[in-house]
């Protein structure tokens, strides 16, 4: 395989879907949509177009948590012009560091009344909340930041994915590993073939650090001053309030969160879903203990089977590459992977309590939580040529896109197919047998009564 000598655009990652983009997901039809709704559009708005001399005007839903560190990158340099939150307890510290913003608790006032402020949106709040905030956005020609895993459902992820082309806004997803220097390095050596096949994916964390496995709480205390809990529920069913949700243990919790997958899913499996162009898998299968109607699993590992690939361009790569089927296993709850034979006991692979470990023909590499720190094992020098450019900062590529630049390389025809294939794994910890997967229908062929969970149903006063 010979390298390109030239340095490649920085925007290398958009290759990483531009196939599946340009096929699978196009053919997808309304008919194949489960459950597509019949909708009234919005008054299509143009994107705004802000020269890259001038400042964007920033908003943010949800803005505590991780939320007031993206409204941070992303608001430096520009103007944070409004806040929204529902918990303002959470929120207290952007509100402080950005006095001037108008405040808000509920998304849908606050594009009411500040559209015509606002250029670009970052969208930070519980995972239920996703898509329908960033849909919202979108179809007023807003720009938008969407933190991982993209949307909670399968279906919505697509409708995220379609919804960026049909508005040409800007897009990026929050998992800024993908903007880093290690899974550029991690696609180098499997484009280079320095391992060769790949043939087998092992992925792991430490999550989750929240309860999982759990009954829902009978106990209905008062809410808090600064909550406003029906505008936090968003779409999901109604309940009482609770702190066994609020602020930070929503995670594992079905109607909000998407669990150990949602959390981490996106950061650690990314290394994988990159560099070997995996687009959808044919099949998932999943052990797990302590899943139920309420909460995701107190472990869970789940197989995913993929296809062979065959001729796909690569950025920086003379020709087209082949890929074989591959197996790519996620362990979560203090699982790993057994050590690969050969490989001394006392081994570190990833960086320890997170890692993916791939296992070629000709070799094995490791790499930790972002594709950080990625090697050879048993280590030596990987002799391959650097061909990937540096990216500009994670927050930096979707400004300079939401100004008319090259779209961010974490944009939605790549996150929308990622975060389709991640969230698959938690149908198969659902529906509690094997699964056949047609991706490009978000359809499991052999077990019917798991497609309740590609796409929910959402209360009055929400809608995608």
């Amino acid at each position: 395989m010979h390298m390109e000598k030239e340095r490649v655009t920085r925007r290398w990652f958009i290759m990483s879907s531009a196939a599946l983009a340009a096929g699978t997901m196009t053919n997808a039809t309304a008919a194949g949509r489960p459950g597509a709704p019949a909708k009234v559009p919005r008054p299509e708005a143009k994107p705004p177009v802000t020269p890259p001399s001038e400042k964007l005007n920033v908003a943010a839903i949800g803005a505590g948590g991780k939320g007031s560190s993206d409204i941070r990158g992303a608001g430096e340099g520009n103007n944070v012009v409004a806040l929204c939150d529902a918990d303002w307890r959470q929120a207290a510290e952007s509100f402080e560091r950005f006095p001037d913003a108008k405040r808000y608790k509920d998304f849908r006032e606050m594009l009411d009344k500040e559209h015509q402020n606002i250029d670009a949106v970052t969208i930070s709040t519980p995972d239920n909340v996703h898509a329908v905030a960033a849909m919202a956005c979108m179809q007023l020609g807003k720009h938008v930041y969407v933190q991982k895993p993209l949307t909670h459902d399968i279906y919505e992820a697509r409708m995220l994915t379609e919804g960026a082309r049909k508005y040409k806004v800007a897009t990026q997803m929050g998992n800024q590993g993908h903007s880093d220097m290690g899974i550029r390095r991690v696609c180098e050596w499997v484009w280079a073939g320095r391992i060769g096949d790949v043939k087998e994916v092992h992925i792991w964390t430490n999550r989750p650090v929240w309860p999982q496995g759990i009954p829902r709480p009978t106990d209905t205390p008062p809410v808090p001053e600064g909550l406003d809990w029906d505008v936090w529920l968003g779409p999901a069913p109604e309940r009482p309030y609770n702190p066994a949700y609020v602020p930070f243990k929503w995670r594992g919790w079905w109607d909000f969160g998407c669990g150990a997958l949602g959390d981490m899913g996106c950061h650690i499996m990314d290394a994988a879903f990159t560099s070997l162009k995996l687009g959808y898998p044919t099949s998932v299968s999943a052990e797990q203990e302590g899943s139920n109607e309420e909460t995701g699993p107190t472990w869970s590992i789940v197989t995913y089977q993929f296809p062979e690939r065959k001729k796909l361009e690569l950025t920086g790569v003379k020709g087209k590459k082949d890929f074989p089927a591959v197996k790519v296993v996620w362990y979560d709850g203090g699982k790993k992977p057994p050590m690969p034979e050969g490989l001394a006991p006392d081994t570190k692979l990833g960086d320890g309590d997170n890692g993916s470990l791939f296992i070629g023909d000709k070799g094995m590499l490791t790499c930790g939580e972002y594709a950080g720190s990625p090697r050879l094992v048993p280590y030596e020098k990987p002799e391959v040529e650097r061909f990937l450019e540096k990216s500009p900062g994670h927050y930096e590529e979707w400004i300079q896109a939401c100004k008319g630049g090259a779209p961010a390389g974490g944009n939605f025809d790549y996150a929308g197919p990622f975060s389709e294939m991640v969230l698959l794994g938690n149908l198969a910890i659902r529906a509690g047998q094997p699964l056949d997967w047609d991706g490009e229908n978000m359809k499991c062929t052999n077990v019917p009564e798991a497609n309740q969970y590609v796409k929910r149903e959402y209360r009055k006063g929400w809608s995608l």
